[in-house]
């Protein structure tokens, strides 16, 4: 058996940790020796009303299994409130070590009928949430050296799904979020990687899925998990986990054809070799693209 991933010491927040995913990553952490900040503010789906009742009941739950967790309810959607979520973290427990930007609502609508209703409050959550509270827990993790922040994307903006284009605008957002962070925390040894979890969760609930029934929260949480270790040398990746698999998904590059003078019928002509997959490369930032470049240009 191997050695178990422990945190002993160490302290993680966990946003939208009052329930579904992040109710078992906080669950997770804390069985694992983490002090966790339970965050939520207990809104429904599409971000409304309010049940402040939640952390705290997720809070208590770590402790009744011998943990230690302290709630709080500020929002992410304001640079405000992620201060003060991070400042929880600091005022119970003296550090911060772990952020998992798990916290979300859901807006679904066609594109034609999205509005800038549905569009701001979901990206304010999800994307601007995740800035919100990651950026504030960044001072810390430098000045000590150390940290893991993960963040919770989503197949739909990977690949797409119908009638949700500002939840996949959020998503995909997220990971280009971490490729920065994983090219400017490096040196700090701060890790940022995201998960693209496929669990049943009541955002989800709604789909008939015919694989609902493996398709537990608590089998994604174990990424959550390695990913938030100090032992993890993974940054600005990206798992899909769900139904007991993990899967690695990647941006990539395919060799494509130089043209010289290019034109638009050259695109026409060439699109065979400009989508033909064999050889193609995952650049580990901008400038490894444009290296690839170089390189068929002879320079």
């Amino acid at each position: 058996m191997t050695d178990q991933l422990r945190f002993d010491g160490l302290v993680a927040v966990v946003t939208g940790g009052g329930g579904g995913l992040g109710r078992a990553h906080a669950l997770e952490l804390g069985r694992r020796g983490a002090h966790v900040v339970v965050n939520d503010m207990g809104v429904e789906l599409a971000g409304d009303g309010s049940d402040v009742g939640r952390a705290a009941t997720v809070a208590k739950e770590i402790e009744a299994a011998g943990g230690s967790a302290a709630p709080d309810t500020n929002s992410v959607a304001t640079a405000e409130g992620g201060a003060a979520i991070v400042e929880t973290a600091i005022r119970e427990f003296g550090r911060i070590d772990v952020v998992v930007n798990n916290a979300g609502i859901l807006r679904d609508r066609t594109f034609v009928k999205t509005s800038p209703d549905d569009v701001g409050p979901v990206l304010d959550v999800h994307l601007a949430g995740a800035f919100n509270v990651t950026r504030p827990a960044w001072a810390h993790f430098r000045e000590q050296g150390f940290g893991r922040v993960v963040m919770t994307s989503s197949s739909a903006g990977f690949f797409g799904n119908f009638g949700q284009a500002s939840y996949a605008s959020a998503k995909l957002g997220l990971v280009g979020l971490i490729k920065v962070m994983a090219i400017e925390g490096a040196k700090y040894d701060i890790k940022a990687n995201a998960i693209g979890p496929v669990a049943r969760t009541r955002m989800t609930e709604k789909f008939d899925n015919p694989l609902a029934d493996v398709l537990g929260v608590e089998r994604v949480s174990p990424a959550v998990a390695f990913l938030s270790h100090p032992s993890c040398a993974l940054s600005g990746e990206v798992l899909s986990v769900g139904g007991g698999r993990v899967a690695r998904v990647f941006v990539g590059v395919t060799r494509g054809y130089l043209g010289g003078e290019l034109t638009a019928e050259d695109i026409r002509d060439n699109l065979e070799t400009i989508f033909d997959d064999e050889g193609y490369q995952v650049p580990g930032d901008s400038k490894a693209e444009m290296r690839l470049l170089a390189e068929m240009l002879g320079r």
